[in-house]
């Protein structure tokens, strides 16, 4: 597939540009039968679109019904789906009874509807943070595993190409012996949790980079609560620096990571290109995309494509790339730097739920 995240042989050997030919293997795939609790903006303009994209594809899932407290979407989404909207997401799950849930609501609620969903037998798919608490967060664990139910939390970014390539660069050791984690996370926006909303997106690919982290340390600006420098320290050995700031601007670049090994290192710009640098006399590689890129979609781009497609899979019983886990230890990270500013002392994970 490559770094596109295109099918090559559809684009430059079938002549299908845009994927949408039959494809007999996709088209094969178990049907799903999938709902959204809480379509609010996230749901409206990644998740849904998403789904749309797949089923262009021939992907076998069917959307069943959409929950939202607001009367006036509520009208507007039946119109633009084709499928009721509910402000009760209980009798959503009740009257359909779906294979899968994404859970898009706000975050207070992201415990109480992916509970319902499990009890409900749905595999859920809730938006970061996975709960308001690590506590909350272990109880949806375990219901999911003791229901026999996949709950992933969302790591788009996973699946966003730049990201996705930098990853499959370093499993195949383009990077020796990756021993440090740069990253920087920036927004200008006054209304969203810094840590639980957006730096947790960085915390994320830390761990999917880097493996898991033992010990955070963090510090505040003086002038600034939300200017933070972590650092942490990874059980393989490695270090890794995140800086991170709401007091920056949200219409100019927000992220960079930056991954060093043995003499040769890469870097994500912005979410948008990687380079990788392997050696001194070794001219950089750089992926970029063409603008304007009219072969690949927002969604794409931006990993929720890719993310619906393993959670499907994952559904399936085909894929298990993601795990329960895996969104609650980025919550972890986010409480462990709260604790870190407020003891001013470096704070050793695992915390106690």
């Amino acid at each position: 597939m490559g770094f596109w995240a295109l099918d090559r042989r559809a684009v430059f050997e079938r002549g299908d540009v845009y994927r949408v030919a039959f494809d007999e293997e996709r088209a094969a795939r178990a049907p799903l039968r999938i709902a959204v609790l809480g379509a609010g903006g996230v749901a409206q303009s990644k998740y849904l679109p998403a789904i749309a994209q797949l089923r262009t594809r021939w992907e076998p899932v069917e959307l069943v019904g959409v929950s939202t407290l607001d009367a006036r979407s509520r009208d507007k989404l039946s119109a633009v789906w084709g499928v009721r909207a509910y402000a009760d997401s209980t009798e959503l799950l009740r009257e359909h009874q779906p294979d899968a849930v994404l859970v898009t609501s706000s975050d207070e609620a992201h415990a109480e509807l992916t509970l319902a969903a499990i009890e409900a037998g749905a595999h859920v798919l809730v938006e970061k943070p996975i709960a308001q608490s690590l506590h909350e967060a272990r109880t949806m664990c375990r219901a999911a595993h003791a229901a026999g139910r996949i709950l992933i939390t969302t790591c788009n970014k996973r699946f966003s190409p730049p990201y996705a390539e930098a990853h499959r660069l370093l499993a195949a050791g383009v990077i020796p012996d990756p021993a440090l984690f740069g990253a920087k996370f920036v927004l200008g926006y006054d209304d969203v949790d810094l840590l639980a909303s957006g730096t947790v997106h960085v915390f994320d690919l830390a761990r999917h980079f880097m493996g898991d982290v033992v010990r955070v340390s963090a510090v505040a600006a003086a002038t600034s609560v939300t200017t933070i420098a972590v650092t942490l320290e990874f059980a393989s050995g490695a270090v890794g620096s995140i800086v991170t700031s709401a007091n920056a601007l949200s219409l100019h670049p927000w992220e960079r990571v930056e991954i060093f090994g043995a003499h040769a290192w890469l870097e994500v710009d912005d979410q948008s290109s990687l380079r990788v640098h392997t050696g001194e006399d070794e001219p950089a590689q750089v992926w970029s995309p063409v603008v304007p890129n009219t072969l690949l979609s927002g969604e794409e781009w931006g990993g929720y494509v890719g993310l619906l497609e393993a959670f499907l899979a994952s559904v399936r019983g085909e894929d298990a790339r993601i795990a329960c886990d895996d969104g609650y230890h980025a919550l972890e990270l986010v409480e462990a730097t709260r604790l870190a500013l407020a003891d001013r002392a470096p704070v050793d994970l695992p915390l106690q739920a």
